[in-house]
């Protein structure tokens, strides 16, 4: 069974949004009322922590950072929440060549600290939708203030309950923010559970798909924070399950994928403790499985930014339903007897140059996956972003031997590929 995540008309919408873009730098939005907006030009892995000590130790912790390919700093520099503090994480990152959103939530928008490295200000994490006109004035204040840099405000995921929304609905939640806050980024957590029985992954599915919507009405890119460590209900998840997370990120049209959390917190949520780094100073297992997963995003990342989502597929069960496919590149999608069942997410672009795009995503976490695929352009017409360098590839048959292309897919993994 083939099911679409969205209508046709949001496909339409896409194309719509395209046409002002195309002309236009990404998430370019012109100036309003002297008010110079936040554009991003690079996509963001970010590094979230909650404290970083501040002693003789943080030169070498930035250049940890920067050798795992993050290239955003999410957390605040020190104990405290300073100018100071600021300032020091700033030259850091410069040193580093990483870019930062600085915790200096307090003080008035004409003293904040400016920087080469400095990316904006952290405004909020999970505001009430009572808060939204006392940001909304922040976020202007930061526009004239410090023109060009992002005011970041992190929205609760969609199992947030009525009072910590303070909506109805969450969808009334997003829609009045992008609205009444006026921002230049969508930004949300969430984090899914992978139980065999518990398994919260389409409701993850269903988050990202309401910030590419509200992403593509509004012209704004969004990015999402997902889990890297146990805690409460959460397993600790394995690389295939991290892989998962970013690239169905990916596949809904991210421009900005944050670790949640680089250090471990120091906090009773916490007590199996199991971040990228260690509560003193490790490396854990997830910091090179970041650091190999974020490579490809580094790789990924430029062709990324020349996308705008058209559609979304999920592709389930046995057969082809080749004409549900249709408005997708792809023509077929088969597989064999001793593979598991189809189950990917299929994103649908537009490319800034005019092509389409797809990136094939496989939605198990515990199998690969061997799909024979015929696109619906000829195969040498057909490009690949490769993982490894970035270039743009011929489609290589993964198993010659077999009849058909062969397209391998590790577990969680994705693959994006530029038709005419």
């Amino acid at each position: 069974m083939i099911t679409h995540l969205c209508q046709r008309i949001l496909g339409l919408l896409g194309l719509i949004l395209l046409t002002n873009w195309l002309s236009n730098p990404v998430f370019a939005i012109e100036p309003t009322q002297g008010k110079t907006r936040f554009v991003q030009k690079q996509f963001a892995i970010g590094a979230c922590w909650f404290k970083l000590p501040d002693d003789d130790k943080a030169d070498a912790f930035y250049a940890d950072v920067a050798a795992a390919h993050f290239n955003v700093a999410m957390g605040p520099h020190g104990s405290i929440n300073t100018i100071e503090s600021a300032v020091k994480q700033l030259k850091l990152c410069e040193k580093h060549k990483i870019k930062a959103i600085v915790y200096c939530r307090g003080i008035v928008a004409d003293k904040l600290p400016v920087s080469t490295a400095c990316l904006g200000y952290n405004l909020w994490d999970e505001p009430n939708a009572e808060l939204f006109p006392k940001l909304r004035k922040r976020v202007d204040d930061i526009r004239v203030a410090r023109p060009g840099m992002l005011s970041h405000i992190n929205l609760y995921p969609n199992y947030a309950n009525k009072k910590q929304l303070g909506t109805d609905t969450y969808e009334e939640h997003v829609s009045r923010f992008v609205k009444e806050v006026d921002v230049d980024l969508l930004s949300m957590d969430h984090y899914p559970i992978f139980k065999p029985s518990h398994d919260s992954r389409d409701r993850y599915c269903r988050n990202l798909e309401t910030m590419r919507i509200h992403a593509l009405k509004r012209g704004i890119p969004f990015w999402n924070y997902f889990n890297t460590m146990p805690f409460g209900p959460h397993t600790d998840p394995t690389e295939a399950q991290i892989r998962w997370q970013v690239f169905t990120s990916l596949a809904y049209g991210a421009k900005g994928v944050c670790y949640f959390t680089y250090l471990t917190p120091l906090t009773p949520e916490f007590p199996k403790g199991g971040a990228l780094i260690s509560r003193d100073g490790r490396r854990t297992r997830h910091y090179q499985q970041a650091q190999r997963i974020n490579r490809r995003l580094v790789n990924l990342g430029p062709a990324i930014m020349q996308l705008t989502s058209t559609g979304m597929l999920r592709v389930t069960g046995e057969g082809t339903a080749a004409d549900l496919l249709a408005g997708s590149p792809l023509q077929s999608l088969q597989r064999k007897p001793v593979d598991p069942p189809h189950n990917y997410l299929l994103g649908v672009f537009r490319h800034r140059d005019g092509r389409r795009a797809v990136m094939l995503n496989n939605y198990h976490f515990a199998y690969t996956a061997w799909p024979t695929v015929v696109f619906d352009a000829p195969l040498d017409k057909v490009r690949e972003i490769s993982q490894q360098n970035g270039q743009e590839i011929p489609v290589a048959d993964d198993s010659p031997d077999m009849e058909g292309l062969q397209i391998s897919l590790d577990s969680g993994e994705g693959r994006l590929f530029l038709l005419p």
